[in-house]
């Protein structure tokens, strides 16, 4: 369980706790696009003759995008992001307020015809949000349903209104200012919901905007539909009933059974009269509310019903889902058509004049030729069937091969999107990141840059896999998933800053090669860098939050202070990140909840607030938390026969890092260099016996400063072996020991000269 990171509820406890993650989502070169499934639709007719109509998108990717459509063109003119995870559902209520739903427990609104910034956070529901309905008159009214039963309505207008405070801890217990606008606009809940989903009680509520509950679901609720006027609500889930409620109120007023599995798709006509049912038992149901019961079932597909929009009149029903097919009906004479079969499932429909949207589980969308005004002249083009009313009628014909043929080829207008990533592999070197798309391409992306730099094509990822694979040993500093389409990085500490290179690995230039680099570090303040500079630019704010995150911090036991703090500002160039797509971070802080922002939308004035305080340590004042296993010990031993012996007796512990060639150096100075050999080396740089160290910086470095590599210049020629196989100079001691040694014992390493060269 997380709990809320402050000073004040850890100083003294012992408990343990999960720190909160960092998460960087790497965005493709077109951010116009979506890279992920599309789960919803809602369309904004201009009210002007002439004027710009809109479509909004939702996305399993995680956020909006509002098109501008044309006679034949759709222009992506807003990204709307601050959801954390799929997008779910989104209406439009009222004139220009956009309301959304997403698999992170939070409702978001928007104004509509904005630049993309989130102007609420709801946060009442303690799982998945997955359906929203709207009430077409009532503009306020909105009514959301989720996972685990929960179905809330809202009065967007009253939930939007920021609630005064009666003192300042109030404002700061609430507010919500990461998501906001410049002045920050409180969260209204009672709880808020941390991202495992469990609830945190704060000492202060927030005396805001709470609701209604409408309580009575025992299971999952998948579909909502309102009336115009919002006087009646309908839901259906996973309970295969549909539940009729006053929303404004909360209560139950009836319950309708029919339905042998799921119901996925809801509409209810103008009146409120009439109701539409589509379910995963593959039937379409339309149910007179006043009368209390069934009166048709339209058996029209062959699997789950996903979606439904009507015409106006509810005369007809435009129906889509798991079938892959789009099936227009006639709810009087059943007469059904098929207009056309997509290669993905469809997940929701929004008709538009004359004109259907369709989304599916691919990241475009299509306009097809839908007639919604005169629905009959299709029917006139022919080739329907009679809808049956027993939902195995349709399934039996799929299989007895009468399929119909669909009525429409192609779609009139095509939104396109990017190929989400469905398999991704971590290679050895823990920098790059090879993935394959839904259209087969295989790429390898640069996590510390977050960039493709390199496009195989469509070719074996296995295949390429196996050509990658390099013999080196880093420790796993970050995790990676595809749940959103686009790598999602993942940052967790301690474990985060557990790997470290040397610069000269990196290709750093004007950094002594044997500096080591933390890889966690150097990409923290590569994503910060913007945010940096942003708040280098606020007057007098640097020093006041620098102290506050070191009084902060010295609550967290054992810090280590990072010795290489001169360049702590600078940014190298394998941790730079792109500012034409840049990634976008996903994290929560003290309050607020989990939020999501490119890097380049950082303004400057997010602190513990917004971020982890570890995120804040490391980057402002360069501290990195007790990391565990840097050091690798290991005995040195002459081979059997060997005429050279050197005065090591017992362990020798050095970074994990550490090249061979290094070992060598110092089998070559104990051999050749004629001072006293003894612990106390005025140097440091090695102290034999048991437990001594080998630093990184043993002798003979100096043959780094000629170009020539210092084993090519080292005379005796001495060769390292391990379990009998002689070693790269190259080889780091974690590669060694887990591609040659591979016990858990100590490594033992074994020295030999080389007569000869």
């Amino acid at each position: 369980m997380h709990r809320v990171g402050s000073a004040g509820n850890n100083a003294n406890s012992n408990r343990p706790r999960k720190e909160k993650r960092l998460t960087y989502v790497l965005n493709d070169t077109d951010d116009r696009k979506h890279c992920a499934g599309i789960n919803c639709l809602a369309v904004l007719k201009s009210s002007v003759s002439n004027g710009c109509n809109y479509l909004f998108t939702g996305s399993r990717d995680g956020t909006l995008k509002r098109w501008a459509l044309g006679e034949e063109a759709a222009t992506c003119s807003a990204t709307f992001e601050s959801h954390v995870d799929w997008v779910n559902d989104t209406v439009i209520a009222g004139d220009n307020t956009l309301v959304s739903c997403s698999s992170d427990t939070t409702l978001k609104t928007w104004n509509c015809l904005s630049d993309g910034t989130c102007t609420r956070t709801l946060r009442q529901h303690t799982d998945y949000v997955t359906c929203l309905a709207a009430a077409e008159k009532n503009t306020n009214v909105v009514a959301s349903g989720g996972l685990g039963g929960e179905v809330f309505v809202w009065d967007i207008e009253a939930a939007v209104t920021p609630v005064t405070k009666s003192s300042d801890v109030m404002e700061d217990d609430c507010s919500n200012g990461i998501n906001g606008s410049a002045n920050s606009l409180p969260v209204s809940s009672l709880r808020t919901i941390s991202s495992s989903n469990s609830i945190t009680a704060h000492s202060t509520q927030c005396h805001g905007y709470v609701p209604v509950a409408a309580k009575g679901h025992k299971e999952s609720v998948y579909a909502l539909a309102m009336n115009d006027s919002g006087n009646l609500l309908v839901s259906g889930g996973t309970e295969k009933v549909v539940r009729v409620w006053d929303p404004r109120t909360g209560l139950k007023t009836m319950k309708l059974k029919g339905h042998t599995d799921n119901i996925r798709a809801l509409l209810l006509d103008s009146t409120g009269r009439y109701c539409l049912s589509g379910s995963s038992d593959s039937m379409i149901r339309l149910w007179d509310l006043g009368q209390q019961r069934c009166l048709h079932s339209y058996a029209v597909h062959t699997d789950s019903v996903w979606a439904l929009a009507s015409t106006p009149t509810f005369s007809h029903v435009y129906s889509g889902g798991r079938d892959l097919s789009l099936y227009l009906t006639d709810l009087t004479t059943r007469e059904s058509l098929l207009l056309c079969t997509k290669e993905h499932p469809i997940l929701q429909l929004a008709l538009h004049d004359d004109s259907i949207w369709v989304a599916t589980t691919d990241s475009s969308v299509h306009r097809w030729a839908a007639e919604g005004r005169n629905p009959q002249k299709v029917f006139q083009r022919g080739g329907s069937f009679l809808a049956g009313n027993l939902s195995f009628s349709r399934a039996r014909v799929s299989l007895e091969g009468s399929i119909p043929a669909p009525v429409f080829k192609e779609p009139t207008f095509t939104i396109p999107g990017t190929p989400a990533i469905v398999q991704h592999e971590i290679l050895n070197n823990r920098r790059h990141v090879l993935t394959k798309d839904t259209a087969g391409s295989v790429k390898l992306w640069e996590v510390t840059r977050g960039v493709v730099i390199e496009d195989y094509g469509q070719v074996s990822f296995d295949e390429k896999k196996e050509q990658l694979f390099e013999m080196v040993s880093i420790p796993a500093w970050f995790t990676v998933d595809s749940r959103l389409g686009s790598l999602s990085v993942h940052l967790d500490t301690p474990q985060c800053f557990s790997a470290e290179m040397y610069s000269a690995d990196l290709n750093i230039s004007g950094k002594p090669e044997d500096d080591k680099v933390n890889l966690a570090r150097e990409t923290l303040k590569g994503l910060l860098a913007h945010w940096m500079t942003k708040r280098r630019q606020r007057p007098g704010s640097q020093a006041s939050a620098n102290g506050d995150i070191s009084a902060r911090s010295l609550a967290h036991s054992r810090i280590e202070v990072d010795g290489n703090a001169e360049n702590d500002s600078m940014v190298y160039p394998p941790f730079e990140f792109s500012t034409v797509s840049p990634p976008s971070i996903i994290t929560e802080g003290t309050q607020g909840g989990p939020w999501r922002k490119k890097i380049t939308d950082l303004d400057g004035t997010e602190d513990e607030k917004d971020f982890p305080w570890w995120v804040l340590d490391c980057v402002l004042n360069n501290r990195l938390p007790p990391r565990e296993n840097t050091k690798c010990s290991f005995y040195l031993h002459p081979c059997e026969g060997s005429a050279v012996q050197i005065l090591t007796q017992g362990k020798l512990s050095a970074p994990r890092i550490l090249r061979i060639h290094k070992v060598v150096n110092y089998v070559i100075e104990k051999m050749v260099l004629d001072k006293p050999i003894d612990s106390a080396n005025t140097d440091g740089t090695f102290a034999p016996g048991l437990g001594g160290q080998l630093q990184h910086s043993a002798v003979g470095d100096g043959s780094y400063r000629s170009g020539l590599k210092p084993w090519q210049k080292i005379r005796p020629n001495i060769e390292i072996l391990c379990n009998n196989q002689v070693l790269s100079p190259d080889m780091s001691l974690a590669t060694v020991r887990t591609y040659i040694w591979k016990k858990p014992e100590d490594l033992v390493l074994n020295y030999r000269v080389i007569q000869g060269r």
